[in-house]
C-alpha cells in the first residue's frame, strides 16, 4: 500500500469545562493539528497532534511548521508495508516536535491495520480486551470539586483523578472531603503535575495514608525528580508516576534502574512521538516490571483511539487515563473506541477505527 498524499491543517477545540493545574492558567480551549494521509488505494489515515510547550517545549506553530505539506512532502509514494523503517525516517526529520511525529505515526499505523483489515490493536498483539479510564477534576474549590465527582460518578465512573499541587494542606483536605463523598469503593488518583517538592511528596503520603489514594502522578519538577529515590520509602516510591519526566525510551531506561524513584510510567504519544516509540518504552516497563498509565493531553477521538490501541496491546499496561476528548464542546472525529461506565475498548472497525469530518 503505498502514500498518495498527506496534508494537516490546524483545528481549534473549545472546552466544555475549563481547568486549572498547578502552577497554570485556567484551560479553556486547544488547538490540534490533524494529518490526513491518502493511500494510493483508497483508505485514509488519520492522525492527530496536541502538542505541549509546558512539557516538551514544542509549541502550536513548531508543530504546525512540522507539519507543512513541503515537510510531508516525502511520505508521497512510500509503502506503508515497511513501517518500522518510515518510523526511524520520521524521527530522523521531526526530531523536535514529538506532537507532530506523532501525528503522523498515528496515521502511518492507522493505514497499515486498514490495509490488513484489522484493528490496531489487533495488529499490535492485544493483551486487554477494556480497562477502566479515569476521568480528571481541575484544581478548584472544594464544593465544585464534590460536585463534579457527583456527576462523573453518575455517569459511570469510578476512578477520578484529582488534580493537585498548588498547596498541600488545601489538598489533603480536599482529597479527604472527596473520599468521605466517595466512599470506598471508588479509586481516586492525585496529579501534582510537579507542584511539590521531595519533602513535601513524603508529607503528602503520609498525611493521606488513611484516603486509600492509588497513587500521585509527577510530584516534583522533572530536574528533581531523582530526589524521591531518597525522600520516600520503597513502598510509597512504588505509587509514584513518571509523566513529565518520562518523554522517551532514553528516560524510561533511566528511570527504570536500580533504586528507582518511582513504579509507574505514564505513557504519552504527544511527548514520546508516537505509537512506535511508545511501544519501545513498554517494552523496556514489562521487562524492568514498570506499571504502565497511559495518558493524553486535550486532543481530538483520533489522538486518544491511538493511545487506546497502544495501551489495551502492552502486558504492562494497568491504568488508563484517556478522557482527553470529553470536554471538547466539538471534535472532528467520531467513533474509535466506546465508552461505558467508565471503561474504554476499541471498536470492531480496521485501523484506529475513527471517522473523520475533515
Amino acid at each position: 500500500m503505498r502514500i498518495l498524499a498527506a496534508s494537516a491543517a490546524l483545528e481549534e477545540f473549545p472546552l466544555t469545562r475549563p481547568y486549572a493545574i498547578a502552577q497554570q492558567e485556567p484551560t479553556t480551549r486547544v488547538e490540534n493539528v490533524i494529518v490526513r494521509m491518502e493511500a494510493l488505494s483508497g483508505p485514509i489515515g488519520w492522525g492527530a497532534a496536541s502538542p505541549a510547550e509546558n512539557v516538551t517545549g514544542e509549541t502550536v506553530d513548531a508543530c504546525r511548521e512540522a507539519l507543512s505539506a513541503d515537510r510531508l512532502a516525502w511520505l508521497a509514494g512510500r509503502d506503508v508495508r515497511t513501517l518500522p523503517a518510515l518510523c526511524r525516517e520520521l524521527r530522523e526529520r521531526m526530531p523536535k516536535t514529538p506532537a507532530a511525529r506523532a501525528a503522523v505515526d498515528m496515521a502511518l499505523h492507522d493505514l497499515l491495520a486498514q490495509h490488513l483489515g484489522v484493528p490496531l490493536v489487533e495488529m499490535l498483539g492485544r493483551a486487554h480486551d477494556a480497562l477502566p479510564t479515569s476521568i480528571t477534576i481541575g484544581i478548584k474549590p472544594l464544593d465544585e470539586t464534590l460536585a463534579e465527582a457527583d456527576e462523573y460518578l453518575g455517569r459511570g465512573f469510578r476512578v477520578l483523578k484529582v488534580k493537585t499541587g498548588d498547596a498541600l494542606e488545601e489538598d489533603v483536605e480536599r482529597l479527604a472531603r472527596l473520599r468521605e463523598r466517595c466512599g470506598p469503593r471508588v479509586t481516586i488518583r492525585a496529579d501534582a503535575n510537579q507542584g511539590y517538592t521531595a519533602a513535601e511528596t513524603a508529607r503528602f503520603f503520609a498525611e493521606t495514608s488513611r484516603l486509600a489514594i492509588e497513587f500521585v502522578e509527577q510530584p516534583v519538577p522533572r530536574a528533581r525528580f531523582g530526589e524521591l529515590a531518597g525522600a520516600l520509602a520503597p513502598e510509597d516510591r512504588r505509587r509514584v508516576a513518571a509523566d513529565e519526566s518520562l518523554h522517551d525510551e532514553a528516560d524510561a531506561l533511566r528511570l527504570a534502574s536500580p533504586e528507582p524513584a518511582c513504579g509507574i510510567f505514564n505513557i504519552k504519544l504527544m511527548k514520546c512521538g508516537g505509537i512506535a516509540p511508545a511501544m519501545r518504552i513498554a517494552a523496556v516497563a514489562e521487562t524492568a516490571g514498570v506499571a504502565l498509565m497511559w495518558g493524553c493531553m486535550d486532543e481530538s477521538r483520533i489522538g486518544i483511539a491511538a493511545g487506546l490501541h497502544a495501551a489495551l496491546s502492552s502486558p504492562a499496561t494497568r491504568y488508563l487515563d484517556l478522557d482527553g476528548s470529553l470536554d471538547l464542546a466539538r471534535d472532528v472525529a467520531e467513533g474509535g473506541f466506546v465508552i461505558a461506565d467508565g471503561v474504554m475498548r476499541t471498536t470492531e472497525a480496521p485501523g484506529l477505527g475513527v471517522v473523520v469530518s475533515f
